[in-house]
């Protein structure tokens, strides 16, 4: 008896941390041939584009297959979006590229080692955040910074795979000093390499208009691997892949060093960022799609297993990719199982048939690359941002200028600490709402807003629509006063309507009693009232309740109106 009650419990607690057990339980046979036909088209996307980043992030080509096959072969047991996708990305593998080079220098065994120990950093940094349950953090950084990022990324990696597409060697450093080099170089043009790269291109650019969500970058792939063969590309100056190690991925601890770690962990800080951010954007686009929950807690701990994996498995740091959980989504998956399934077909290339890319052409990779990253050019959010909220588009603007001018890194810097200004800045100037009357009910509500609403003689209303804290408080009371002070002739009563104030700290209830006391003062009376049960506790804790009028559950600003009009009628008459 103990023990059937015991196993139904541990194995609840088991599917809280394991998604997967409890959907595996009911899953449905049919789904199989779904799943399947969507882990081909995954891996299929996937190989090339794990190729390309890997370029990206100045790693081994190899090195993206890894970190795909191992994330991917973590990720599905522990996310709780049914069609995100774990892999490299453009974002975090040119902040791997473009952060590790001064420390690691031209020593490509020791980049590796350490691209591996940041993987394990991000682990470790999700996994902490899964503990603290801190889901919350991913709304810290606005839709705003994200676009300007992402366009200031789509930018940067323009101008670092533009030359690979022309056939000469880029340079390597902010955008504006690879495109002057670009610039610069333009007649060092290689005919073959503009050649194969623009008919890729063409081909990569045709087939996302015609063919959405189909594998047209493996065919690509594999149509310059032949051309590279039948053609002697190598032999017209064109630049190929190199060898590509086939067999199994190496597996163990990288080599680093104690001392590495403090170098590392404000890159692995913002590779989190970036991959929680990505993450949990993809969930909630397919749950406000498909229905069902995401659970961005949840998510942390799929990226901290997939990150652990990866960093182990001689990969780099993974998260969730836009582009690849689309094509998993359009190729039928219906549950988590098709990322696992495209894990092991990733891994059946590793060991068998890597050698066969070895003879990519350099410019067709570079095409690949612009593709996938064309995307995170929104234009048209930038306009929208440009036609309806001009603040917005101005950070939008300054995460674009960080990426380009002072790199990915301290770009993600810049989007986080806007993010966390603007955030601050709403918080500590709350809008103080003046209150009208409905007309024909017992009713108030901002006048701002509803024109219409009656103004009551004598009287002003207000109503801070936040609440009341240290940082904002002063705020609230010199808005108050300011109107107070304004008004000709002056009122005879002040009423303060707590009613959308969710909470309050003692320096803000002091403030407000000190506000109360200069009104009364100009021989004005004041009246709080409709505070929530937790403001009367704390306001009453500080010992300023009479101040503010003997705050009750019961008097309302109708109440209040009403005694006073009552009380003026009444002085009128004598």
């Amino acid at each position: 008896m103990t023990n059937r009650q015991y196993s139904p419990s541990l194995f609840a607690r088991l599917g809280m941390v394991l998604p997967a057990l409890e959907w595996l339980r009911a899953y449905d046979r049919s789904w199989l041939r779904g799943d399947l036909l969507a882990a081909i088209t995954l891996a299929a996307y996937l190989l090339p584009a794990a190729l390309g980043d890997a370029s990206l992030a100045r790693l081994d080509p190899e090195i993206g297959l890894y970190a795909c096959l191992a994330g991917g072969l973590v990720f599905w047991m522990f996310c709780s979006s049914r069609y995100t996708a774990i892999s490299v990305t453009s974002a975090i593998s040119l902040l791997i590229g473009a952060s590790l080079g001064e420390i690691a220098g031209s020593d490509s065994t020791r980049f590796a080692a350490l691209a591996a120990g940041t993987a394990l950093l991000v682990a470790l940094i999700a996994f902490l955040a899964w503990l603290v349950k801190a889901g919350v953090i991913v709304n810290f950084i606005s839709e705003s910074v994200m676009t300007g990022f992402k366009c200031g990324v789509a930018l940067f990696l323009a101008s670092t795979q533009l030359p690979k597409l022309f056939g000469f060697h880029g340079e390597h450093g902010n955008f504006w000093v690879n495109s002057g080099y670009f610039l610069k170089h333009l007649h060092e043009t290689n005919p073959a390499s503009i050649t194969i790269g623009g008919l890729a291109l063409a081909v990569l650019v045709l087939g996302k208009i015609f063919l959405k969500h189909k594998p047209v970058a493996l065919f690509v792939v594999i149509g310059g691997i032949v051309a590279a063969s039948l053609l002697s590309l190598d032999a017209r100056g064109v630049i190929l892949l190199g060898t590509v190690p086939q067999g199994r991925p190496p597996i163990g601890m990288p080599a680093i060093q104690w001392a590495d770690l403090n170098q590392l962990l404000p890159l692995a800080f913002a590779c989190f960022l970036l991959g929680a951010v990505e993450t949990a954007a993809i969930g909630r686009m397919f749950t406000a799609k498909h229905g069902g929950r995401l659970d961005a807690n949840q998510e942390f701990l799929a990226l901290a297993g997939s990150n652990l994996a990866a960093g182990f498995g001689g990969g780099y740091p993974v998260s969730g990719g836009l582009s690849q959980s689309l094509v998993n989504e359009g190729g039928g998956a219906r549950t988590p199982l098709s990322t696992a399934f495209a894990s092991g077909l990733i891994l059946v290339v590793v060991l068998f048939f890597s050698h066969l890319l070895s003879a990519l052409p350099q410019p067709v990779l570079a095409a690949v690359v612009l593709v996938a990253v064309a995307g995170l050019f929104r234009l048209s959010t930038l306009v929208e941002l440009w036609r309806g909220d001009r603040p917005e588009f101005v950070v939008a603007m300054a995460a674009i200028v960080g990426v380009m001018s002072s790199g990915l890194l301290d770009g993600v810097l810049i989007g986080a600490v806007i993010s966390l200004v603007q955030l601050l800045r709403r918080a500590s100037r709350p809008h103080v709402a003046v209150l009208g009357q409905i007309p024909g009910t017992r009713r108030f509500t901002d006048r701002e807003r509803h024109p219409d609403n009656d103004l009551i003689p004598g009287a002003l209303i207000f109503r801070p629509e936040s609440g009341l804290i240290y940082f904002n408080v002063d705020h609230v009371c010199e808005m108050i006063l300011d109107r107070v002070h304004a008004e000709v002739p002056p009122p005879k009563l002040v009423v303060l309507d707590l009613s959308d104030a969710p909470a309050i700290d003692l320096q803000a209830a002091h403030t407000l009693a000190g506000m109360a006391d200069e009104i009364k003062g100009r021989g004005i009376r004041f009246q709080a009232v409709e505070a929530h049960s937790s403001l009367r506790e704390r306001i009453r804790a500080a010992g300023v309740d009479t101040q503010l009028g003997t705050l009750n559950r019961l008097t309302s600003v109708a109440d209040v109106v009403d005694d006073f009009q009552k009380q003026r009628a009444n002085r009128s008459q004598t």
